[in-house]
This record gives structure tokens, sequence and C-alpha cells, in this order.
């Protein structure tokens, strides 16, 4: 079964899933919340491929949760930032941050002093 599959179904946590369920949308939420706005940041901090993040972007756009905006003309640059219904995402994005902290501490190596 494909993501896109889930889209119609009759569960909101798996139409939630359709359009935000894979790692790279949620990370570039995550930087958009952060502050982030431009293609380049989001492929340099979640480290996923221009074609990645270039389809994540696309979606995201067409679902309205981010708004394509251009800063400049030559060359022809864009940015993207919330909108009111992408800055509604925020109380999962928190439940997901503070469910890792708690339950996914990060690991200090033994030589870290």
């Amino acid at each position: 079964m494909k993501w896109s599959d889930l889209d119609e179904n009759w569960c909101p946590v798996a139409r939630t899933l359709s359009l935000v369920g894979d790692r790279w949308t949620l990370l570039i939420l995550r930087d958009c919340f952060l502050g982030l706005s431009r293609f380049d940041q989001f492929a340099s901090s979640t480290g996923a491929t221009r074609h990645i993040v270039s389809d994540r972007l696309k979606r995201l756009v067409e679902a309205k949760i981010l708004e394509k905006r251009a800063y400049s003309e030559r060359p022809k640059r864009y940015e993207y930032v919330l909108t009111d219904k992408g800055r509604e995402f925020a109380p999962a994005l928190t439940a997901f941050k503070d469910w890792g902290k708690k339950h996914l501490p990060v690991r200090r190596t033994s030589g870290a002093t």
C-alpha cells in the first residue's frame, strides 16, 4: 500500500500520515517552525536529496501547509513559509519532540568530558 492510498481513509490519523507521514516532510516542517524558509536550508538541515526536498515542498504547498513566496527575481528564488493551516501543526510536532526527549534521550559518548 502506498502512502497516497491513505488520503481517502476513514481514519484521520491515516489521512494525516498520507500527507506528513515521512521523515523528510516532518523534518522540513520542524525546520519551518525553527525559522528556516529556503530550499538550500532545508536540504542542508535534513540531509535529504534535492529531489526529495523539492518533492516534499511541492506537496506541502499543494496542501496549503506552506506558502511559496519569491524573494529574488534574478535569479528566481523562493522561500517557504507556514500558512495558518501549517502553524496549526505545532502541537503535533511538540508532541513528537517531547516524546522523543523523554523516551529517546541523546546518548553521550563515553569519551565526552
